[in-house]
């Protein structure tokens, strides 16, 4: 099992939403890093944190999991949708996407400033500047780390 971190803009899709919804397609990633970890290294029972982006404050909100692996993101092929992008076909779809469950919302943000406190989390991928990727593998120890931290009082 792997995880992850998983950025969404609340204005547009947030923990709540996940939670009513139950289970969702994480699509509409338009970056080809990020692609490439949805469709070939995302694994079904993977977890993740889920990130509230751009908003003030920006930090991890809850965990979801990985319910189904990467398949084509049909957005990209709906002259609609606001993700759609016509060199992607369905013959050779250019972007992918997973489905996650929703597990748990925390009690409390876990903001990118008091994430950035912790000497453990240092090497966080999401922590690094110049970092903006939707998408980030999350190390075992960095996982447990932000497990034990939503179970203390203060946070």
């Amino acid at each position: 099992m792997a995880y992850w971190l998983m950025k969404s803009e609340p204005t547009a899709f947030s923990i709540d939403d996940l939670e009513r919804l139950t289970v969702s397609g994480w699509d509409g990633v338009r970056n080809y890093q990020a692609r490439n970890m949805l469709r070939d290294q995302m694994q079904v029972g993977d977890l993740a944190f889920f990130y509230h982006s751009n908003s003030k404050p920006a930090g991890i909100v809850g965990v979801m999991r990985v319910v189904k692996a990467g398949y084509p993101d049909d957005t990209a092929l709906d002259a609609s949708n606001p993700h759609y992008d016509p060199s992607s076909t369905p013959d050779n779809p250019r972007w992918y996407q997973v489905d996650v469950a929703f597990v748990q919302k925390f009690p409390r943000l876990l903001s990118l400033a008091m994430l950035k406190q912790h000497v453990l989390l240092q090497e966080m991928q999401v922590l690094r500047k110049g970092n903006r990727l939707s998408i980030t593998p999350v190390a075992a120890d960095e996982w447990l780390f932000i497990q034990e931290l939503v179970k203390t009082e203060v946070f």
